[in-house]
């Protein structure tokens, strides 16, 4: 009868030799190790040392975990080769079925006047800012020549409740061409809930709609936020949040805030506002540089720095709230930590290289035009029109989602070529944005040391890393918000 093997019968008899993999100098005595498909590893400096020397003690635990993880290889094998393939496919799988989420701006029309808006929109009694049947109906013409089997719509305004006969067409019409196509498809209403009225409940509840609201934290600053006549924005979103949990079903709405210079001091105010009202993730998501938002940064805006000491003192707060026993994601340290200790991509196309702009998702303005994201559709609001990809009356799929503008977003956006980017050790984790980068910079690939999305993705990054590592309370939670709960 035979039994295992002592462990000297799985050591190397020639050495080990190491796999590609980036470095940073986390501290003063530790270096970061991290392989092309997001395996990370601590390493003492003395230990990093005999590493890459071909000194390392092959019975020290610390040898192991470098060639579990793919840091290094021992044998002839071609094991370890074929599992960094498969996960480095896993999380490249985005790319297959091009772009799934379709954006259709219903209306540009907008009877809120939120002093960030990334939209210039108009007043709600100019119906020409409306997107037509036409426009529509060819809009879906060109999101049912996309390859993808599972589909995406959400429908933006402005506020799109105001054109809710074309909600209702753009939802009838693309269900009937998905039973046809043999596509699945799930819609998203992103709207300040301010209109919502039974008749549309019921148009939402018949057809599984999903809602996406803004909630921006407590009353005060929810309606400085995001003023409306009469002042009552705050009492709207929270009467139609319940409205809509009650006929759709809790799990039918989600909320997400803008973090404004007011919110910068409110943490844990709008953390326990998203308790009180029985969320179970939000999302802290800073300004961005479009639309209306861009003119009004003097006094709405913030530095960078500014931002992370709100994010990471917040972050702390909603730890601390779930070690205590209360469930509640941050929205965009969830995203990341996926990216950092799974192989699955997100669909995040902020954080894919090459971007999602064009490729992952595009968007349908109320005139017919098609534009690479939401963010260059509002640049085309301001008056630059160089992300937009044709017309849904006048051009053809391959015209759109082939030329010279989606080329060069897909170009720019390589992060493994991007300077700065290219031997980063936390470049699997992060992504390019050429929009952000061409709306800051003026160009579509940017300067990564002055650029804005790099030093906050680089600092969130390396935090949530040394928290996982040094916080066994914060590792817990963190598990729980990848689903290792």
């Amino acid at each position: 009868m035979s039994s295992f093997q002592l462990r000297d019968a799985f050591l190397p008899h020639d050495g080990y030799r190491l796999l590609p993999f980036r470095f940073l100098q986390i501290d003063g005595g530790r270096k970061l190790l991290v392989n092309d498909t997001g395996e990370s590893h601590f390493l003492a400096n003395a230990d990093f040392a005999d590493f890459v020397e071909g000194r390392l003690d092959v019975y020290r635990d610390t040898y192991l975990d470098l060639k579990a993880k793919h840091f290094l290889f021992d044998s002839g094998s071609l094991a370890p080769f074929e599992l960094l393939v498969a996960k480095y496919r896993t999380m490249k799988s985005f790319l297959s079925g091009f772009a799934r989420l379709h954006i259709f701006v219903a209306t540009l029309r907008c009877e809120h006047s939120c002093h960030y808006c990334q939209v210039s929109r108009v007043s709600s009694d100019r119906s020409r800012y409306d997107m037509s049947a036409e426009s529509a109906s060819r809009a879906l013409d060109l999101v049912f020549q996309c390859p993808a089997t599972g589909l995406k719509i959400e429908i933006q305004g402005g506020e799109p409740l105001l054109n809710f006969p074309r909600i209702r067409q753009i939802v009838t019409e693309a269900e009937e061409r998905a039973r046809g196509a043999g596509k699945d498809i799930e819609f998203v209403v992103t709207t300040n809930l301010a209109c919502i009225d039974d008749e549309m409940l019921a148009f939402f509840e018949e057809h599984g709609v999903f809602i996406s609201t803004s909630l921006d934290g407590p009353a005060d600053l929810h309606n400085a936020n995001r003023p409306r006549p009469g002042g009552d924005s705050h009492a709207r979103t929270i009467d139609g949040i319940r409205r809509v949990r009650e006929r759709l079903g809790n799990d039918r709405v989600a909320a997400l805030m803008t973090t404004t210079r007011r919110s910068l001091s409110r943490g844990r105010d709008v953390v326990d506002e998203y308790l009180a009202r029985g969320f179970s993730s939000i999302f802290l998501r800073p300004l961005s540089p479009f639309g209306f938002a861009a003119k009004t940064s003097q006094t709405t805006g913030y530095t960078v720095d500014e931002f992370l000491e709100f994010y990471f003192e917040t972050l702390d707060y909603i730890v601390k709230v779930n070690a205590s026993g209360t469930y509640l994601a941050e929205t965009y340290a969830q995203i990341l930590l996926r990216r950092i200790f799974t192989s699955f991509p997100t669909g995040y196309v902020d954080l894919q290289s090459p971007a999602g702009a064009g490729i992952g998702a595009v968007v349908f303005n109320y005139d017919g035009d098609v534009y690479a994201s939401d963010e260059s559709r509002m640049l085309a609001e301001m008056g630059d029109h160089s992300f937009r990809l044709g017309n849904v009356h006048t051009d053809r799929y391959g015209d759109i989602f082939g030329g010279p503008v989606v080329r060069r977003i897909v170009e720019s956006s390589v992060i493994e070529s991007i300077p700065g980017c290219c031997d980063c050790a936390f470049q699997p984790f992060c992504g390019s944005d050429p929009v952000f980068n061409y709306a800051t910079q003026g160009d579509l690939v940017g300067h990564q040391p002055g650029s804005e999305f790099h030093r906050k993705n680089f600092a969130i990054i390396k935090h949530l890393l040394l928290q996982y590592d040094e916080d066994a309370a914060a590792r817990r939670v963190f598990r729980s918000w990848i689903g290792d709960r």
